[in-house]
């Protein structure tokens, strides 16, 4: 693993504390080497250099000083199996000494300190979200994480742990919250929390993604509504390869009606960058004002609905420049 340096957090991103003192202390953003950790090595797409990538460009939009800047902490197993089997946690911790080279079937390599930096990622959000509870902060920015292809038993996609889903299960179980918005717009669909929640009336779920016919994980047909008696509370939209902003933006109403009608009392938002035009991994042509669009109305309805609770997870986003510009985007909506 490169050094602290390499990614040039020392210099742009010199205090990785809890920060006492900021212009602006209803967003936290963490982001430290912990974090930067979570990667796969020999040019996998999911490499080490995205955190230092966003944080560049946070530094040069002048958006680090206004955030309270937080630092990972590691996630105790007995939090990550609030979503994940212990089965498949023991897995993970054990894969490196067990000489495991890959999690699944072909996407999810076993790195060096697989097991560490996957539970830093659920334990960022978890502090992220004990803060907004804590009312220490109304919204959060965890540029690395929203890992929502990994199953309850499974790792998928480049996903290790769903900190998504382990937000949403310490929601309920820890913090009594029940009914929880889910928006989604990562090129691919979010079947880890999708599948996990779809027979929940209570995760009122939303994901705007490439045609399932085309592209990783084939999953999220727009006749997936929810199971039981969580029909409806699913959202499903598709978007056929190469559609951009004009095509998102007329979708976008379907999406702020489900929410108005649902009536959420926390919201999560993945705010995948792959949909970019250039991403390597898909073929959306999506602008950074899709992403600056969604922040700016997922914020409006947490004002309405929520207490403006929200919290941003980076998710996918393979074209460093198009990651560091839409997250950006977002930043400074949730600002």
């Amino acid at each position: 693993m490169k050094s602290a340096s390499a990614y040039g957090l020392i210099a742009i991103f010199p205090r990785i504390l809890h920060a006492a003192t900021t212009v602006d202390k209803r967003v936290n953003l963490y982001a430290d080497d912990n974090l930067a950790a979570y990667g796969f090595p020999d040019g996998h797409p999911l490499g080490i250099d995205r955190q230092g990538a966003f944080l560049r460009e946070t530094d040069k939009r002048g958006l680090l000083s206004r955030v309270a800047r937080h630092a990972s902490v590691e996630a105790l197993r007995t939090e990550i199996t609030r979503f994940h089997g212990d089965g498949y946690v023991e897995k993970v911790f054990t894969a490196e000494k067990q000489g495991l080279h890959l999690l699944d079937h072909g996407d999810t390599p076993v790195f060096p300190g697989v097991y560490r930096a996957s539970a830093h990622v659920v334990g960022a959000a978890l502090d992220g979200l004990a803060q907004v509870m804590g009312g220490q902060c109304l919204r959060t920015m965890q540029p690395i994480g929203g890992l929502h292809h990994a199953g309850r038993d499974h790792a998928a996609g480049f996903c290790v742990f769903n900190d998504l889903g382990v937000v949403i299960e310490t929601l309920r179980q820890v913090y009594g919250i029940k009914r929880v918005g889910y928006l989604d717009i990562d090129v691919h669909h979010g079947d880890g929390v999708f599948y996990a929640f779809e027979d929940d009336p209570d995760l009122i779920f939303a994901d705007i993604h490439q045609d399932s016919r085309t592209l990783y994980p084939g999953t999220g047909r727009e006749n997936e509504t929810g199971k039981g008696r969580a029909e409806g509370a699913k959202l499903n939209i598709e978007l056929p390869p190469f559609s951009g902003d004009a095509e998102f933006m007329e979708a976008w109403p379907r999406i702020e009606a489900h929410f108005e009608k649902f009536k959420p009392e926390f919201f999560v938002f993945q705010c995948g960058a792959d949909g970019l035009r250039g991403d390597p991994l898909a073929q959306l042509r999506y602008s950074p004002a899709v992403h600056e669009h969604a922040a700016r109305r997922m914020v409006a309805l947490a004002d309405e609905f929520a207490g403006g609770r929200i919290m941003a997870f980076g998710g996918g986003g393979y074209d460093r420049t198009n990651l560091a510009l839409a997250w950006n985007a977002v930043l400074a909506e949730l600002l």
